[in-house]
Parts: structure tokens; C-alpha cells; sequence
């Protein structure tokens, strides 16, 4: 029987193993691109990468980083039956989708679509604000009242000193003043409106200036500043032949588009701005689908388009009925 010295050794070489390693990649990020190297020392073996991360996308990076890792390293152990403790993973740059054939979700969002309590992730409409200002400045307010009381207190009992100028005071003035005094009632009428106020903010969402979008990933809220909203409609909106002024309004539940015409036929430049207005905001994604106005309003150097021969009615004694000076229309924009 041959000795187990005597049978000779498999060697996977660096090369082989920076391939695998590659191959593995692009398992993860499909039509993505990656380099790689690879140092090999007995049976363990090292990796790097070098990879383009799509964006947008609908899972961070970290997890899409996190799950590249994860492939590769099974992979290439289980392909080359080295010891692969880690891949280090350094991302180069992010560039837009190449292809619709593969969706650019990460397989731990793919694999797990719903929430751990077995419900489907359901898109905020709005998003909640942290209230940040509000609550330092009043937090701030609260600290520094309630830390002079207590260092006054500690210091009256402890020191037994007698109390701060600015406590005896207030002492004073609320026995010389009842309930119905001017000065208390006005006292009391602000400190109400500052709770109302504070209640508002704790029950509405806030952030009145974005909306939220929708995504196909679990775990994964996003929004859109509306101005940026208003940006892409307008420019879809002034690329339709004939229209020169754009003004787009975004709100929460619904967008209004008013056009200028500059030349052209007033119903065709209707349709062409609302066709082009519901293909942008169809491209944005927006949660709870705005209802769309279009308003197309002729400017004061538009000019009826003169008929010509082939307009059907001319040259048998039948006028063009007449357009009305603006066109508007509204829907729900799905």
C-alpha cells in the first residue's frame, strides 16, 4: 500500500482561487463587474474584492456587503476545500442599474420579504419627524428651572443659607395675584397654548416637505424631497413641444402642473403635458398615489394654428369649433 506522503498533493493556486472568487461575485451582484485577489498559505486562503455596488437600491449597503461576503466565503471554500475565514470587501464606486432582467434586491431581502412576525412591510405614508428642536429647546427650558430650584433647595438646607432673591420673589407675586387677575390669566392662556402645541407636534408626522416612496424590499423606508418632485415633473413637463412657462405644486394628495403655450394646438399640448407629468410621477414611485391637475393656459404670444387643407370641415363652408382658452383636466394617478 502506498504511503500517504507517496500520493501526491492537490495544490489550488491564487489564480484559481481569485477566479472563484469573481465568479462568486457576480453570483451576488448580478451583471456587476468585480476584481479580485487572493493569497494562498497551506490551507488557508485570503480574499479581497473590489466591487461596484448598484444605486440606487433597495437595501444598504452594509447588508449588501455583508451578504457578498457571506457568498463568496461558502463558495470558495466549497469550490477550492481551503479555509477562507473572511473576504474583505472595499467598494469602489455605485453605478445605476445596466439591466432590468435582474432585480437589484440582496438575497437577504429576497429571502425574507415580510416582517419576523410574518406580516408583510407596509410603506409609511408619511414620514415622523424626531422633533429635535422642539425637544432640546424644551428640554434645555425644563433642565435649567428644575436644576436652579434643586441647587437652591440643597443649598437653603444644607448651608442653611437664606433663599435665592429670584424664589422669594416669585413667592411674593403669586400671593399678591388670584386666578383672576390679568397677568395670571395671560400666564395661564400661554402655558395652555404651549401644551397644545407640544401635542401637535407628539400626534402629527411632521416632515410636511417629503414623501415617502415605495420599494419592493422589507425593512427599507424611503422619501423624496417634493421639491425635487416638482423639479422632475417640471422638466418632463417643458420637454412637450410648444410649451414655454412650467409651474408644478407637490402636496401630499395631490400635484398640480400649470403649463404656458407658446405655439400649438391647446388640446394636443394637453395631453402630451399629462401624459408626461403621469410618466414622472409614475418614475418617482410615490406612496398613496397623488391625484394629477394639469392646467394649459396660452400665452400671450400664442397664435390659433392656421387649419390647413387636410383639417376635416375646411373648404366645405364648416367653421373649427372653437377651443376654450385653457384646458384642464384631473385624475388619480396611479
Amino acid at each position: 500500500m502506498t504511503a500517504a506522503a507517496q500520493r501526491g498533493t492537490t495544490t489550488v493556486s491564487e489564480r484559481a482561487v481569485r477566479r472563484i472568487a469573481e465568479r462568486a461575485t457576480t453570483e451576488a451582484l448580478p451583471a456587476r463587474t468585480a476584481r479580485a485577489s487572493a493569497s494562498v498559505r497551506g490551507r488557508r486562503a485570503d480574499v479581497s474584492l473590489a466591487v461596484t455596488l448598484p444605486y440606487p437600491a433597495p437595501a444598504p449597503l452594509a447588508d449588501t456587503v455583508r451578504d457578498v461576503q457571506r457568498h463568496v466565503v461558502e463558495r470558495t471554500r466549497e469550490l477550492t476545500g481551503l479555509d477562507v475565514p473572511a473576504a474583505r470587501v472595499s467598494v469602489t464606486s455605485l453605478a445605476p442599474p445596466t439591466s432590468s432582467s435582474h432585480p437589484l434586491v440582496s438575497p437577504a431581502l429576497e429571502a425574507h420579504p415580510a416582517d419576523p412576525d410574518g406580516r408583510e412591510s407596509r410603506t409609511p405614508r408619511r414620514w415622523w419627524s424626531r422633533r429635535r428642536t422642539p425637544v432640546t429647546v424644551l428640554s434645555a427650558v425644563a433642565a435649567l428651572g428644575c436644576g436652579a430650584l434643586a441647587f437652591d433647595l440643597v443649598r437653603v438646607h444644607t448651608a442653611h443659607r437664606t433663599a435665592a432673591a429670584w424664589r422669594t420673589s416669585a413667592v411674593h407675586w403669586a400671593t399678591g395675584h388670584g386666578p383672576g387677575d390679568p397677568a395670571v390669566v395671560a400666564l395661564g392662556g400661554l402655558i395652555a397654548l404651549l401644551g397644545i402645541w407640544m401635542i401637535v407636534l407628539a400626534l402629527s408626522p411632521g416632515r410636511r416637505r417629503q414623501s415617502t416612496i415605495r420599494t419592493s424590499a422589507a425593512h427599507v423606508d424611503a422619501a423624496v424631497d417634493r421639491s425635487a418632485v416638482a423639479a422632475l415633473v417640471r422638466d418632463a413637463v417643458g420637454d412637450v413641444d410648444g410649451v414655454g412657462t412650467v409651474r408644478v405644486r407637490v402636496r401630499r394628495r395631490r400635484v398640480t402642473v400649470r403649463a404656458g403655450l407658446a405655439f400649438g394646438d391647446r388640446a394636443h399640448a394637453h395631453t402630451a403635458v399629462t401624459a408626461a407629468a403621469r410618466d414622472a410621477l409614475a418614475d418617482c414611485l410615490l406612496s398613496g398615489g397623488p391625484r394629477l391637475r394639469v392646467t394649459v393656459k396660452p400665452e400671450r404670444m400664442w397664435q390659433r394654428p392656421t387649419p390647413t387643407a387636410d383639417t376635416p370641415g375646411h373648404g366645405d363652408g364648416a367653421s373649427t369649433p372653437a377651443v376654450p382658452a385653457s384646458a384642464s383636466a384631473s385624475g388619480d394617478h396611479q
